[in-house]
């Protein structure tokens, strides 16, 4: 009876190493604000279409973007949380904030969202009453958490620049080259991490159509787009993986 059951232990062995176990899909977990996912329609975020030229057989998308959101808020309401919690080596994460960070911060609606500008580590303390205290920090403070976070987890993190507002002066699209797209950039340089200039990538496009073109992406005000403005946005943020060709995102890219 011993010797059958090691031969069936044995040929168990065998028959497993035969067996190729399915492996896991790596995840692209992407965060921002409205204009990276927008519910209200006819607005469109480039996150709900970057899919499309993507091959999502090889590779999951997880667009959990939210509109309204700044760094601040989404780490505040627990958003943060979900997606560091879920993220596993070999994902990769893309972020793109900015476009809700502009007001000062403190304890009125206007300032809720708003953060520190600039990408230092000093901070200040708001008191939301009941000795509930909350500390707000720099753009880039936000940012940095969102990477490190990431990479203690064997994440691969991708810092993007804001896509531009339908803004303009002297024909040329007004850029963001000064404040939120720079602090970008000089965190992603300082942690050492992929940057994509979304905002310049777009800007040169929109530069190029003109602005009676570029205004029928933006059907309700200067800053959420439509689905084909989506399209547009969601095509820059591929060139951007292109741009960077360390970057594995690359092998997901569609051919055509």
């Amino acid at each position: 009876m011993k010797h059958k059951t090691g031969l069936f232990a044995i040929a168990l062995i065998v028959l497993s190493s035969f067996l190729v176990l399915p492996q896991r899909k790596p995840v692209l977990y992407i965060i921002g604000d409205s204009t990276v996912r927008n519910t209200n329609r006819p607005q469109c975020g480039w996150g709900e279409m970057i899919s499309e030229l993507l091959d999502t057989a090889q590779l999951s998308v997880s667009n959990q973007a939210m509109a309204g959101r700044s760094t601040r808020t989404f780490i505040k309401e627990k958003r943060w949380e979900k997606v560091i919690n879920a993220i596993k080596p070999g994902d990769y994460l893309i972020m793109q904030f900015g476009h809700n960070e502009g007001s000062k911060p403190d304890t009125s609606r206007a300032g809720y969202r708003g953060v520190l500008r600039g990408t230092g580590n000093d901070s200040v303390s708001l008191n939301w009453g009941d000795t509930l205290t909350e500390v707000v920090h720099s753009y880039g403070w936000y940012l940095r958490k969102f990477v490190r976070e990431a990479k203690a987890k064997g994440g691969i993190p991708v810092i993007c620049s804001m896509i531009p507002r339908n803004q303009w002066a002297d024909g040329k699209v007004k850029r963001a080259d000064k404040d939120f797209g720079r602090w970008a950039e000089e965190i992603a340089k300082e942690e050492g991490v992929f940057f994509i200039n979304l905002n310049a990538i777009t800007a040169d496009k929109y530069d190029v159509l003109g602005p009676e073109k570029v205004k029928a992406f933006f059907p309700g005000d200067h800053t959420h787009t439509n689905e084909e403005g989506a399209r547009l946005n969601a095509a820059s943020v591929t060139e951007g993986i292109r741009q960077n060709s360390a970057l594995g995102l690359n092998k997901f890219i569609k051919s055509n």
